[in-house]
């Protein structure tokens, strides 16, 4: 019968791809270890690694096995955390993932809606889009808002709108008394955010291929982690950047936020849930959603 102690040694040795080292990991001996791959080798009925003299590769069944496990694991680990938490506070925990970029629109009157009419620990959790999916299925987040369709066959995505984009600008710069087109924004120097180290897009990406596809190019000077930091250089003059239309509400008085002549360029804000049954704090924010989003004001 396998049990979760059989994916935690099978994750070690797939991550260090060696049974001596994942043994060590473990503080368990080698023998136990290998008779225990061996064992689940046998329960699932297919060969997970490969065997090398000086180690192990993971087999197309064994990624598929890996990557299953973890989310098992994570999973795991996330329900004995909200477990632990509803026994020591007497209430649950709610997990909203989010891009900053939509934390100046709906997200927070959903917060306060939801501590109002809940007894559940409210908790935003700043993560790419492409996080935000990884973490719905590990179970770290309920829900999340991001702007990127992922597909994902545990999670479902809904676009709630299509907001318009903004230019941010110094004060001082010209193009801040305009609606600029976006070939005059190709000729300024831009910043972009949030910085991406991985595979998965982010709105950058959706930034950059606005000129792309319109066969421009444009001079990337910065790229930062953050909206705040990129609002930051902008004020300084160092550039522009694209902003979603919400974020005209952060006022500031050194950055200018101008709508774009082409009012077609847009980007969705969507809502990403696991796919399944709905807890009542998932209904309840759909059903919140559904009003905040008809009465949306612009």
């Amino acid at each position: 019968m396998m049990e979760l102690r059989h994916l935690r040694y099978f994750c070690a040795v797939a991550e260090e791809q060696n049974l001596t080292r994942a043994a060590e990991k473990l503080f368990i001996a080698q023998p136990p270890l290998t008779r225990q791959i061996k064992q689940l080798e046998e329960s699932i009925g297919a060969q997970l690694f490969l065997r090398h003299p000086r180690g192990l590769t993971l087999t197309p069944a064994g990624y598929f096995f890996w990557d299953q496990a973890k989310q098992i694991l994570a999973k795991t680990e996330a329900a004995i955390e909200n477990t632990r938490h509803l026994a020591e506070h007497g209430k649950a925990t709610f997990k909203i993932g989010f891009v900053p970029s939509v934390f100046y629109g709906q997200l927070p009157s959903l917060v306060r809606q939801l501590r109002k009419k809940t007894n559940a620990d409210i908790i935003l959790i700043d993560l790419k889009t492409g996080e935000q999916i990884e973490a719905l299925n590990t179970g770290e987040i309920d829900v999340g808002f991001g702007r990127l369709s992922i597909p994902n066959e545990t999670v479902e995505q809904t676009i709630l709108f299509q907001e318009p984009l903004l230019a941010a600008l110094p004060v001082s710069h010209p193009l801040a008394l305009c609606q600029p087109t976006m070939a005059d924004l190709a000729k300024v120097p831009m910043i972009l955010y949030p910085e991406n180290k991985s595979a998965t897009p982010t709105f950058a990406d959706i930034c950059l291929s606005l000129f792309v596809s319109r066969g421009l190019t444009v001079n990337v000077t910065q790229r930062v982690n953050d909206l705040q930091t990129a609002l930051g250089l902008v004020a300084s003059e160092m550039g522009f950047t694209l902003v979603s239309e919400q974020v005209k509400r952060l006022s500031r008085d050194d950055v200018v936020f101008t709508p774009l002549q082409d009012k077609s360029i847009t980007s969705p804000v969507i809502f990403s849930r696991r796919r399944g049954p709905l807890d009542p704090i998932t209904a309840m924010t759909i059903d919140i959603l559904d009003t905040l989003v008809k009465n949306r004001v612009d």
